[in-house]
């Protein structure tokens, strides 16, 4: 596929729902007693991969709309031992273990070549001190568990900021025995938390902790998700690069955990503006508008890395644009990704005409305040760069060709049409 440099882009526009809640909504209503209807349900191939993960292990769940599905819960050790293929879904993965170790039964979960490449030992560790029987290939997929009708609360810190490792731990925390409880030095996100409060779990929170009481059951309304943050972020980025843009979007998730691009954005010089901001089902939602502004350079560090990790290709991309050097830093889990993204984004962007060098954890990038020239770029198999191309192009001066552009799918079907309505040339 070849996207073509845009003049403009403008309109108001609505992005599929949010991935990260679909799938919690999937898991934690199987979990759950009754039938749980999702709404705004993110449909994609990872989130579809849950759906068919919980099937496989015994519970109903019936596809009313394309975004629009019943979910009809087991308990919370109704789950009936077996495989699950997981796709290339990291989160179902890693949630699913958690979820599983409580049960009876034995299961194995595989997964896709890049899913197989990604590092397991970080769930597996907490499990096993939790009391289940974990085994890696390796260290990574497939896996092996058999769960523990016996499993202890545990307080467990771990290594790498990741809201795929605490939410594994807490879904195993709602089968043990005492309280378990995470520690995060960094703050990540939290729909998990804010899934399971919904759903009746005892959690509590603090700065650098959450803590979660044993379960006796689990009863979750209905669930509305709000539009994906990470599917509109390269929208966001296109209307911050593209001079004349004004793109607005409605029903879109603000959780601040996930966010951190907005800042980023508004401090490089791009004019954001956020308004009817509410809540739905415990999530903040409100517009984002986003027009263009002369960008200057930045600095980002591990910090702030937990809130914009998946949009770390794009601001490498917007600091191509930008007056000064930014520099990335603390990111170093973009290795272990669906590919190496640091490495993906320097060999996608230096031919295009980017002056990037990457580090072991980020990249400095000495921007240019024009476009770049163009050419092509390989999506390596990940969503994300396949994505990146794409925005590439748009503010490119000759266009861009992406190799593999069909993987955005993975995360948002139909992003290509979506891009091209509010595309003007």
């Amino acid at each position: 596929m070849r996207v073509e440099p845009a003049v403009a882009l403008v309109g108001h526009i609505v992005v599929p729902g949010d991935k990260s809640i679909s799938h919690r909504a999937v898991l934690i209503g199987a979990l759950g007693e009754g039938e749980v209807r999702v709404h705004g349900f993110g449909r994609a191939g990872d989130t579809q991969s849950t759906v068919d993960g919980v099937r496989a292990l015994g519970v109903e769940v019936e596809d009313v709309a394309d975004d629009e599905l019943v979910v009809h819960g087991v308990g919370l050790r109704g789950l009936h031992a077996g495989s699950v293929d997981c796709g290339n879904s990291g989160t179902l993965m890693r949630l699913l273990a958690g979820a599983v170790a409580g049960q009876n039964g034995e299961f194995a979960l595989t997964g896709d070549e890049s899913l197989s490449a990604r590092p397991m030992e970080r769930i597996a560790a907490p499990l096993r001190q939790m009391g289940a029987t974990v085994e890696t290939t390796d260290g990574h997929a497939p896996l092996v568990i058999r769960g523990s009708g016996a499993l202890r609360g545990v307080e467990f810190e771990p290594e790498a900021a990741s809201a795929q490792v605490k939410s594994a731990i807490l879904l195993a925390g709602l089968n043990a025995g005492g309280p378990t409880t995470v520690v995060e030095r960094i703050p990540t996100r939290d729909h998990t938390e804010l899934m399971l409060e919904a759903a009746g779990a005892r959690i509590r929170r603090s700065t650098s902790s959450v803590t979660l009481e044993p379960a006796a059951a689990l009863r979750l309304d209905a669930v509305v998700v709000p539009g994906d943050f990470s599917s509109a972020a390269p929208l966001l980025v296109a209307a911050a690069l593209v001079p004349g843009s004004d793109l607005t979007f409605h029903d879109l998730g603000v959780n601040p955990r996930r966010t951190g691009l907005l800042a980023v954005l508004e401090r490089m010089g791009a004019r954001v503006s956020v308004f009817d901001r509410r809540r739905v089902g415990g999530e903040p939602v409100a517009s984002v508008q986003v027009q263009p502004g002369e960008l200057v350079a930045t600095e980002i560090g591990a910090a702030e890395v937990p809130a914009l990790v998946d949009e770390l290709p794009l601001v490498a991309l917007l600091a191509s644009h930008a007056r000064g050097e930014t520099r990335v830093s603390g990111a170093r889990e973009l290795r272990v990704k669906e590919t190496d993204r640091i490495e993906a984004v320097t060999d996608g962007l230096r031919p295009l005409g980017a002056r990037i060098h990457s580090l072991d954890d980020g990249w400095t990038v000495t921007g240019v305040p024009a476009r770049l020239r163009g050419g092509r770029i390989d999506a390596r198999g990940d969503h994300r760069i396949a994505m990146l191309g794409a925005v590439a192009g748009l503010a490119s001066r000759e266009g861009v060709a992406i190799e593999g552009a069909d993987t955005a799918a993975i995360s948002f079907p139909g992003f290509y049409e979506l891009l091209e309505s509010v595309t003007r040339r």
